[in-house]
């Protein structure tokens, strides 16, 4: 379990027993990933404690995707974020730019059509466009496990069988703009302990990806995909990718 980051500084936070004198802030801050983390310091408790420091970068960050695909990673059918980037991503265009963040559910009525794989109980899904939205409803948070940015449609194409988006959806991407790529993304991705609901906003709105929640109080995240499975996943997508 992992420890989301809160809005007040925490000084409590524990150094890692045989690491003294970093904290896991400390070693995230130095580009560390959680289950690397975990790996150099295996006497730490079952619950990972992440920082608790309102100057963390990603302690409000979300990530704008369709409603089916962060159901596919929250309940652990695929582990991909495949992503050219919005109209709206700034002139340096889209690419992944925070370590953690939580997913953002998005809408419209033809998503299943560009699926492989349905959400069980859909209408759960189904909520207004942005116009006549009121709410956000926020189940899953995902930390950045490692990107690779794709020329090659042999290698786009052979990540089928580790994502649920249709081939089509995939292609028009792909060849969308001057440059033939996709930014492809492995994501751990972590289960709230219950919905995080806030009230809807226009900053939210628009054709772009990151976008800035309110500030979340601290809650235990719980891994969506067990470390043996999420590793072999890993491991089948980088040999694809290299």
């Amino acid at each position: 379990m992992s420890k989301v980051p809160t809005s007040s500084p925490d000084e409590s936070e524990p150094r890692i027993p045989g690491l003294a004198p970093f904290t896991v802030s400390e070693l995230l801050r130095q580009g560390k990933t959680i289950e690397e983390i975990k790996a150099l310091a295996p006497a730490l408790p079952g619950s990972l404690i992440m920082p608790a420091n309102e100057e963390y970068p990603v302690a409000n960050t979300g990530f704008k995707e369709w409603a089916n695909i962060c159901e596919a990673l929250g309940t652990g059918v695929m582990s991909l974020i495949l992503r050219k980037g919005g109209i709206h991503e700034g002139r340096g265009g889209f690419e992944f730019k925070h370590k953690e963040f939580f997913l953002f559910p998005t809408w419209f009525h033809t998503q299943g059509e560009k699926l492989t794989w349905q959400a069980p109980n859909p209408e759960r899904f189904v909520f207004p466009p942005e116009d006549g939205r009121t709410s956000v409803d926020i189940d899953y948070f995902c930390t950045l496990e490692q990107v690779w940015r794709v020329t090659e449609w042999d290698k786009v194409a052979a990540l089928a069988p580790h994502h649920v988006w249709a081939e089509d959806v995939i292609k028009e991407r792909f060849v969308y703009d001057e440059e033939s790529c996709l930014n492809v993304a492995l994501v751990r991705t972590w289960k709230l302990p219950e919905r995080w609901s806030f009230p809807y906003s226009k900053s939210y709105g628009g054709c772009r990806s990151w976008i800035t929640l309110p500030k979340p109080t601290s809650m235990e995240l719980m891994p969506a995909v067990p470390t043996d499975a999420f590793a072999a996943a890993k491991a089948a997508v980088s040999a694809i990718l290299g």
